[in-house]
């Protein structure tokens, strides 16, 4: 693996590009948690894309900051390129040792980018009234049928659909006026 490292400071454009990125919701899910001073933050597949800086973000906000990765490369450049407070290979480490290693009086936020059984296991590690952030479900990427919940017919989810991009614009208007259920999409074309 050859990673490319950048040693400027990242200019202000370069955040206001990142935060406006449409593929880059980090910053949102980060802000929606609410991060305050001393709190704790557990970030999984802490050197994915945009996932990176949300770690640096988080400690520029002054929480204590651990990420998990998938190898010892990846935890070295979360604890000397991104500046975590610590960081721990998920691989090699119990998860639940290693949550109550890092923190022993619980996580306040939970920047989730793997989903099911580490989300269960970081769950049972939460503090009262802490946050996560639900961002990627990498452990399912793969697989041909997923784990979970909602493949135990627990969960519903509807989408409203609007056929043909002639639709788009009233299908665009009916969101701001409550007429949609669920994600709005437009089908542009059946496939």
């Amino acid at each position: 693996m050859h990673l490319q490292h950048s040693h400027a400071s990242i200019s202000e454009a370069s955040i206001q590009q990142f935060l406006q990125h449409p593929d880059m919701p980090v910053s949102a899910n980060l802000c929606l948690c609410s991060p305050k001073v001393g709190e704790t933050v557990y970030v999984s597949s802490a050197c994915g894309g945009g996932v990176q800086l949300v770690g640096q973000f988080a400690k520029m906000m002054g929480c204590y900051v651990v990420g998990s990765a998938s190898t010892e490369e990846k935890v070295n450049l979360s604890r000397t390129k991104f500046g975590f407070d610590d960081a721990f290979n998920y691989k090699e480490h119990d998860l639940a040792a290693a949550l109550k290693r890092y923190f022993p009086e619980g996580i306040d936020i939970y920047f989730d980018n793997v989903g099911c059984k580490m989300l269960d296991e970081v769950i049972l590690h939460m503090k009262p009234h802490g946050r996560i952030a639900a961002c990627g479900m990498i452990s399912q990427y793969n697989l041909e049928e997923p784990e979970g919940i909602h493949t135990e017919g627990k969960l519903v989810h509807v989408e409203d659909i609007a056929e043909g991009l002639e639709n788009a614009s009233s299908a665009l208007i009916g969101v701001f006026h409550g007429h949609n259920v669920g994600r709005k999409a437009v089908r542009v074309a059946s496939g």
